[in-house]
């Protein structure tokens, strides 16, 4: 079986110790990342956003070395400039319209053409790529699956909140997300040639400029021999984004070991997916999800419990059976929505949720 290699990226919000508010003081802290972690650190669009990946992981374990050192660095840029970090797909309280752009050509770009879309899009995601060394495989896992996307997507919800509301959803991140174009679940493609010809078509029609504008949960990744998985709000816990990307990585070469026995696992329509994305978005786990083979609304626990089993021959080999298995700790203890929910049941008080992020951030580190 090949490697399956691993990158995992993290967006996370600067955050003023006093207030809890987004600070738009991003550029200090990446210009001190910059000296230490090269380009493993960088600015995004809104001032208050930053983001780190991790170099080439060859297994979970190196993974998880290199998230954590790069959470405990980037706390440690952020504490000398008196701010703190926070792990969150969306800010409790804060408002866009507040928040400052990165000087950028390619943000100017951006926002010229989606103006109130792209300022509005103050979210902080977790995107993970499974290396795969053929693109026709690729794009035969990657339709196989996106069926799997909303049980992820359901373990990673940590976005209640937004503007100051509880927007009843365990993911409201995804919502602010789909006012973008080419954003949800991505359609069946037969081959990595006519994937290629989508893109090339938009190119030459001058939608994009490249296949980085494809903002799909999972693509093809334009640059990368990956497979990149986009749709999960960033995990409070270093644990969460491993158990995650453990996931995702098993997944992977599951379908993998499934098409060299020349097996198959049925692709279902982008039009039924959506439909679990969605109760995904507004339920996290504690909902039901459609199982299409049976035709039947199933607790989300039960298909959780599924997935492990389907992935259950893999784990071993990659050597992640303890971190796929953490999905039963999120299960018992509730995603980072169900525990933001908690705290403001409690306290009613927005800033106790955001100290509450922020001390789950630093949790391993």
């Amino acid at each position: 079986m090949p490697v399956f290699t691993l990158g995992i990226e993290e967006e996370f919000q600067t955050i003023d110790p006093n207030t809890g508010e987004l600070r738009s003081h991003m550029s200090k802290i990446v210009d001190g990342g910059q000296i230490v972690l090269q380009e493993r650190v960088k600015a995004e669009m809104h001032q208050a956003v930053v983001e780190v990946g991790t170099n080439i992981c060859t297994n979970i374990q190196e993974a998880r070395q290199e998230v954590t050192y790069l959470r405990k660095m980037i706390i440690e840029l952020a504490e000398k400039q008196n701010l703190k970090i926070a792990a969150a797909g969306t800010h409790p309280f804060s408002d866009w319209q507040e928040q400052l752009i990165t000087p950028n050509e390619r943000y100017d770009r951006l926002i010229e053409e989606m103006r109130d879309v792209a300022r509005s899009n103050l979210i902080f995601g977790l995107h993970v790529h499974v290396g795969i060394e053929n693109r026709n495989e690729g794009i035969q896992i990657m339709n196989a699956v996106r069926y799997f996307l909303p049980h992820i997507y359901a373990l990673s919800t940590n976005s209640p909140f937004w503007r100051g509301r509880n927007t009843g959803f365990k993911s409201y991140r995804s919502k602010v997300f789909d006012k973008f174009p080419r954003t949800g679940i991505p359609d069946f493609f037969s081959s990595a040639a006519e994937y290629d010809e989508y893109i090339n078509l938009l190119i030459k029609t001058g939608c994009i400029d490249n296949g980085k504008k494809i903002w799909w949960d999972i693509r093809l990744h334009p640059f990368f021999d990956t497979i990149e998985f986009r749709i999960c709000d960033v995990p409070m816990r270093i644990d969460e984004t491993i158990c995650l990307a453990a996931i995702m990585q098993a997944l992977v070469a599951k379908i993998y070991k499934l098409h060299k026995q020349n097996l198959n696992f049925r692709p279902y329509r982008r039009i039924l997916i959506n439909e679990n994305k969605w109760r995904a978005a507004r339920y996290g786990i504690e909902g039901k999800l459609i199982d299409f083979g049976k035709q039947e609304e199933v607790p989300t626990h039960q298909l959780i419990h599924e997935l492990l089993n389907f992935i259950d021959d893999v784990v071993d080999e990659l050597g992640s059976r303890e971190e796929c298995n953490y999905v039963l700790k999120i299960l018992e203890m509730g995603t980072g929505a169900d525990r933001q929910l908690a705290v403001f049941q409690e306290t009613n008080d927005f800033k106790r949720v955001m100290d509450y992020i922020i001390e789950e951030t630093s949790f391993g580190v």
